[in-house]
């Protein structure tokens, strides 16, 4: 399959062009044939025309692609190795929620031959690709995986916002079902990722690879946050503490901070979920995800007890906060724990604002029923900077007096001014 896939005699498919789907399907098409397959029609549009969606890349990264985006089904028929990259987002109840990544098996199996191999790039819990994914593939497509057709898993590591980490730049974990199709799949990854690949043993290992990357990364944030709240009981600046300890040459240097996002606010979920169904219920990464999961209500409540102490009405106080993407100098909402901090203060009969110079003004409304303003509007009592895009680094003095009444409160959740000199009293996390 490689050398026909080289001579572009086949064609390679990636199913869902997101964050994720969109630079692995452009790098790809710089050494083949490529189908684009998104269900938005309106974002294929847009692709057509250069223009990225997600705002991560810009016009020139679609120059030089053999590649052809569409919202057609039928068009995928001419692929032999088809890329899956759809999210794997959870429910209300925080279980894993598999419906675009098994209606994206529904379409791949639909249109998939005898001989064809399927790599799974989304992040799932260990088991899921072969479990749950294989099982819809032979439904539609009528063939018997092992036999008719192969699996491959190989999770993605896309940071949004991040310039220097990129697709090509990070080492590609690589896995499949048996050993002639993980020689495929690795020969194909390594021919565009300049960092190579790692091969793992097996899909079920390079599954639980992906999820306790970030595993790691909330339990250590919330280490932070729960430190933080230690400290302030203490009257300690958790961030002075914390650079005092990262002197020392093995200490991990993580930070307190709202934890959200498409990976590691949810990547644990999906480990706990099955570890649920195989009777062990885990105590460390739960209580990792409580800590994290409380921390929007957290500040919010910080901000009110500092607004009564003032003697001011709740409901006659006004608070402005400053960023709601999921993290800095990114577009990307999903899972943002910004509304939390918004929600829980409106409880409070508090009025609150929002800006962001990089959110999607409908998109977040949409997603979350809270109505974005251009621009700080009046006075206010609090301001809460949720996350440190490169515009607010250096507010200045004077933006803050014009915004806040003088007994105004800065709650800074990255800690951004925390070596400023400032008028109004100051908190953090």
């Amino acid at each position: 399959m490689f050398d026909l896939l080289v001579r572009k005699e086949s064609k390679i498919a990636v199913v869902g062009l997101g964050y994720v789907g969109l630079p692995v399907a452009l790098e790809m098409s710089r050494k083949y044939r490529v189908t684009g397959f998104d269900i938005n029609a309106k974002r294929i549009e847009m692709m057509r025309l250069g223009i990225d969606p997600s705002n991560e890349l810009e016009a020139e990264d679609f120059n030089g692609c053999d590649i052809h985006f569409t919202a057609t089904i039928e068009d995928l028929r001419e692929a032999s190795f088809y890329i899956v990259a759809v999210p794997t987002p959870i429910d209300k109840h925080k279980n894993p929620d598999l419906r675009p990544l098994l209606s994206a098996c529904k379409t791949v199996g639909s249109v998939l031959s005898k001989g064809d191999i399927v790599v799974f790039e989304s992040t799932v819990y260990p088991g899921c690709t072969e479990e749950d994914c294989a099982p819809v593939l032979e439904e539609y497509s009528g063939l018997k995986f092992g036999r008719d057709f192969q699996l491959g898993y190989s999770p993605e590591r896309i940071n949004p916002g991040d310039k220097e980490h990129t697709f090509t730049k990070i080492i590609k974990v690589v896995s499949a079902s048996d050993q002639p199709t993980l020689d495929v799949v690795s020969k194909v990854y390594e021919s565009v990722v300049l960092a190579g690949v790692y091969r793992a043993s097996s899909i079920k290992v390079a599954e639980a690879a992906k999820i306790i990357e970030n595993t790691q990364r909330d339990l250590n944030i919330a280490l932070m946050n729960e430190l933080s709240l230690i400290f302030k009981k203490m009257d300690i600046n958790t961030y002075e503490v914390l650079e005092a300890a990262g002197t020392k040459w093995n200490f991990l240097k993580f930070f307190p901070g709202l934890v959200g996002g498409h990976c590691i606010g949810v990547d644990p979920y999906y480990l706990t979920y099955k570890s649920d169904a195989l009777g062990y219920h885990s105590r460390v990464i739960n209580a990792g995800r409580i800590v994290n999961d409380s921390m929007g209500a957290q500040i919010a409540r910080e901000v009110v007890q500092y607004l009564i102490s003032k003697d001011k009405s709740l409901k006659q106080t006004r608070v402005l906060v400053m960023g709601v993407t999921f993290k800095e100098n990114v577009s990307d909402i999903r899972n943002s724990k910004v509304p939390d901090v918004i929600h829980e203060l409106r409880s409070f009969m508090v009025n609150v604002d929002a800006v962001d110079p990089n959110a999607d003004t409908e998109e977040f409304h949409e997603e979350y029923g809270i109505q974005l303003k251009n621009v700080a509007d009046g006075k206010y009592d609090a301001l809460i900077l949720a996350v440190s895009h490169e515009e607010y680094l250096n507010l200045h003095e004077d933006f803050l007096g014009e915004i806040l009444v003088e007994d105004a409160v800065v709650y800074d959740v990255k800690g951004i001014l925390k070596n400023r000199q400032l008028t109004f009293a100051y908190r953090s996390l």
